[in-house]
């Protein structure tokens, strides 16, 4: 597989645009350098690099719910990724909701939680 040389920010990360491959709807934005897209090309699930841990990390690794990569596509400026996937499990947010974007411009949620984050979780 030819990968391609994507435009990396000064931090050396990329945006990654999760999308569900069957319904389109948009899951999640995370980001990632270069050993977490070659570890998702590998793979064949998707990694992220953690700003706030600053460390690599396999998404579902502690909740179990996975996403299978079933398509990766990049922008015209090469600088943003799309991954198209099969999301394992109830859901993509931490907070316990099916995608990280629940929330409308007003700040009210528009949807409802799919799964309990302190059960998977164990914490709020």
């Amino acid at each position: 597989m030819n990968i391609p040389e994507l435009k990396y920010d000064r931090h050396g990360l990329v945006p990654a645009i999760i999308q569900d491959a069957d319904n389109r709807e948009v899951l999640m934005m995370a980001y990632m350098n270069a050993e977490a897209f070659a570890r998702t090309i590998e793979t064949g699930y998707t990694h992220f690099w953690s700003r706030s841990r600053n460390t690599l990390w396999k998404k579902g690794e502690t909740s179990g719910h996975v996403q299978e990569v079933r398509q990766i596509l990049y922008d015209c400026d090469k600088d943003t990724v799309l991954i198209k996937v099969i999301q394992q499990g109830p859901g993509a947010c931490h907070t316990g909701h099916r995608s990280c974007f629940y929330t409308d411009i007003s700040g009210s949620e528009i949807t409802q939680k799919v799964f309990s984050e302190e059960n998977v979780y164990g914490k709020k």
